[in-house]
């Protein structure tokens, strides 16, 4: 075990029983909890934490101030703005994702604020002339809702973004996966239009790539979520695609019932 990380296993295993670990484990000199806590977080984002519960996932996947992370699909940023600041002074943080448009969010970032500048963009998936992650420098991928995604493009495509993760990993680096969940007994066929992923077919895809299954957590699970809404995911908040037809419905649902996964690239 390295350094720095001495109370990560008894936060991991708390997840893995009980789910979502209680307030107090907030402590001082937690850099996470300072992460997530930092005034550059837009309200906007911070408002979403009762839902995606940063602290607590990245906890679980074990990030410290000094990993070189890879974030695939980073999207609008959501977690750039707690991963950046906390990787900039020790650390390193690629925002990985098609170029350019699937940057655009991150560039924005970067010209915000200084504190943004450092972050190093790159090509997922990798074409002719791109720059993308070297093999073997990550300390943890990260990936937030996003398989699905790569599933639509067929099960290949989706394979070859975990072979890709694999590849980016250092020997006992961590792949930390947040997806929406398909209940099991589901027809498989819905992970093609619905946005949600048997968490089987997950670890199907990961293992398949080399990876190792590390551990579960529930921290973002929610059992309201029955996964079978008539515009898929996207019903749910914060899309609300079906606009006003029973909002205060899906608000109270909240957001997608997730599977929190970590797998481990063998030694």
């Amino acid at each position: 075990m390295r350094r720095n990380v001495l109370i990560l296993p008894a936060l991991s295993l708390a997840l893995l029983a009980v789910g979502p670990a209680p307030a107090r484990v907030q402590r001082t000199g937690d850099p996470v909890a300072a992460a997530v806590a930092s005034p550059l977080r837009t309200p906007a984002n911070v408002a979403r934490d009762r839902y995606r519960h940063p602290r607590e996932t990245l906890a679980f996947f074990g990030v410290r101030p000094t990993d070189t992370v890879v974030e695939i699909w980073p999207g609008g940023g959501w977690y750039s703005e707690i991963l950046a600041p906390m990787l900039a002074a020790k650390g390193r943080y690629y925002a990985a994702a098609p170029m350019p448009n699937g940057v655009r969010n991150i560039t924005a970032l970067q010209a915000r604020d200084p504190a943004f500048a450092g972050i190093q963009l790159a090509a997922f998936p990798l074409e002719a002339g791109q720059t993308g992650v070297p093999d073997g420098v990550a300390d943890k991928v990260l990936t937030f809702r996003n398989v699905h995604n790569w599933r639509f493009g067929g099960a290949d495509r989706a394979q070859a973004a975990f072979d890709a993760m694999f590849r980016m990993l250092k020997p006992g680096g961590v792949l930390g996966v947040v997806e929406h969940r398909l209940p099991e007994a589901r027809d498989a066929a819905a992970e093609e239009k619905s946005g949600y992923m048997k968490e089987s077919s997950v670890i199907a895809f990961a293992t398949k790539a080399g990876f190792r299954l590390a551990g579960r957590s529930p921290v973002n699970a929610n059992p309201k979520d029955t996964a079978d809404w008539p515009s898929g995911v996207w019903t749910l908040p914060p899309t609300y695609r079906l606009g006003d037809v029973d909002r205060a419905k899906y608000a109270a649902i909240g957001e997608s019932d997730r599977m929190t996964l970590r797998f481990v690239k063998p030694r």
